[in-house]
């Protein structure tokens, strides 16, 4: 109880502090906020090994690399794109029309951050929160306390070095239930991003405050007749060993056509796929499943070949990076149809493409819905015809799923909060960056009159009072 009200007090004096930085962040100008994005981006470069290697030590999830790339994208990748963008003040004008636009910061962010990717994302909204104007306060996962922490120290002392006002950056050091609870709930936050588990990101919906969450990522890859198998595959194995699976983008299951088996099947074994037997499929199904019918989270972010020793499947063959499941079922009773942090992949092999269209649909509606959908082809009408059908906000096409996705391979805005718009409970179905933190007033001049207008005058029209207040009368007898 005592550390609930710590950190319940905490909050309100963090959000106190982020309010008076507000004013100030408010009445700077664009060029002022881009100096504190430049001061994010830098410091975020300068210390993205050891970020990275922090937040793989503290929470066992992924690669030490591969998370100071992660730190990297945010620090860099994103910067670049929001660099030249306009937030505040006169962000366009339409003299034909004459209208203007202005951006107005919307207030204070408050920003729930994962275990799976701690580091990046305290860079990365950071960054998109200062860009609009916004202070941001963070809410770490208590599972990545540490390096989340390190994490927002390093950039708070950057942008006050920069000129913004302390607070304009901070984080809940007690964290608790109660605490992000009370961040979300505050009547002075205005909006709150949230990355993290479902139940977080359905909380925040339903704090009173507005929010913007991503579901999660349950994105099957199909692969079509007219696909290089070869390199679909190996993108395909890039990105579902990429930090080992961390990233919700990445591909869950793979979706191929009868006719295509032989061939992906061998392709999949030469590039380092283990395709479990049903025993072994059995054995490992125990264990990712846990009796609540919850994903075990001792799975996210391990090796192939430490889920092999967990899960007691013996040793892998030489050089196994990912566990290849062949299923033919999708439901809660069916755990590699899930969303599965880790080198696994579920298999599905269908009788012809109507059918394979059906299983995508199938796997998104039951999770994973308005997420992400991976195609390989090189046929452009089968491409437009399964972006056309599956309940998804992007369509990742020939690329890694989990760098396509967040815009790190593809020409997609560079980010990582990834909107499922309303198929996926979610109230943006962009890759949200700055744009997606700010207000935008509209200035109008009147350009035609009433009488411009036309239709009916008024005084063409009467009302006979006595037979009015006869229905009425009528009206009130009967409800009497």
């Amino acid at each position: 109880m005592d550390r609930d009200l710590q950190s319940i007090q905490e909050v309100r004096d963090l959000v106190r502090q982020a309010k008076e930085a507000q004013h100030i962040l408010a009445r700077m100008s664009q060029g002022e906020l881009d100096r504190l994005t430049q001061a994010i981006s830098q410091v975020g470069q300068e210390h993205a090994r050891q970020l990275g290697r922090m937040a793989a030590e503290e929470t066992g999830f992924g690669v030490a690399g591969h998370k100071a790339l992660k730190n990297e994208f945010a620090a860099k990748t994103v910067y670049e794109a929001i660099r030249n963008q306009k937030t505040v003040g006169i962000l366009a004008e339409d003299p034909a029309k004459q209208t203007i636009d202005i951006g107005v910061p919307v207030g204070v962010v408050a920003a729930l951050v994962p275990s799976t990717n701690p580091t990046s994302t305290v860079i990365y909204k950071a960054m998109i929160s200062l860009k609009a104007g916004n202070p941001v306060i963070f809410s770490p996962h208590p599972g990545a306390l540490n390096c989340i922490l390190e994490t927002v120290g390093l950039v708070a002392r950057a942008v006050e070095q920069a000129g913004a006002p302390r607070g304009a950056v901070s984080a809940i050091t007690t964290p608790t239930l109660e605490a992000t609870n009370a961040l979300m709930r505050h009547p002075d936050t205005r909006m709150i991003l949230a990355t993290g588990g479902m139940a977080m990101v359905k909380a925040a919906y339903s704090s009173g405050t507005p929010a913007i969450g991503v579901g999660a990522g349950n994105g099957p890859a199909y692969i079509h007749h007219s696909a290089d198998v070869k390199e679909a595959v190996r993108r395909i194995f890039d990105s579902k060993t990429f930090d080992n699976g961390t990233i919700c983008a990445s591909e869950q299951s793979i979706v191929l056509c009868r006719a295509m088996e032989d061939t992906v099947r061998r392709e999949l074994t030469a590039q380092g796929g283990w395709i479990l037997n049903p025993e072994e499929k059995e054995k490992l199904a125990s264990f990712i499943l846990r009796p609540n019918g919850t994903m075990n989270p001792a799975i996210v972010g391990k090796s192939a070949e430490t889920l092999a020793e967990l899960a007691g499947l013996g040793t892998p063959p030489a050089g196994t990076r990912v566990l290849i499941v062949p299923e033919d079922q999708v439901g809660d009773k069916h755990p590699f149809s899930h969303e599965k942090l880790a080198p696994i992949l579920a298999l599905y092999v269908e009788a012809d493409e109507e059918a394979a269209l059906a299983r995508c649909v199938q796997i998104l509606d039951f999770e994973g819905a308005g997420h992400s959908f991976l195609i390989h082809a090189k046929d452009r009408a089968a491409v437009e015809r399964f972006a056309l059908a599956v309940p998804a906000s992007r369509i990742v096409v020939n690329s890694p799923g989990a760098l396509g996705g967040i815009g790190a391979t593809t020409n997609l805005f560079p980010a990582m909060t990834l909107g499922c718009g309303a198929v996926g409970g979610s109230s943006s179905s962009n890759n949200i960056g700055p744009l997606d933190l700010i207000n935008i007033k509209r200035v109008a001049w009147g350009v035609r009159e009433r009488s411009d207008l036309g239709g009916m005058d008024s005084s063409q029209f009467t009302v006979d009072e006595d037979k009015l207040r006869a229905v009425v009368e009528q009206v009130l007898r009967r409800m009497v």
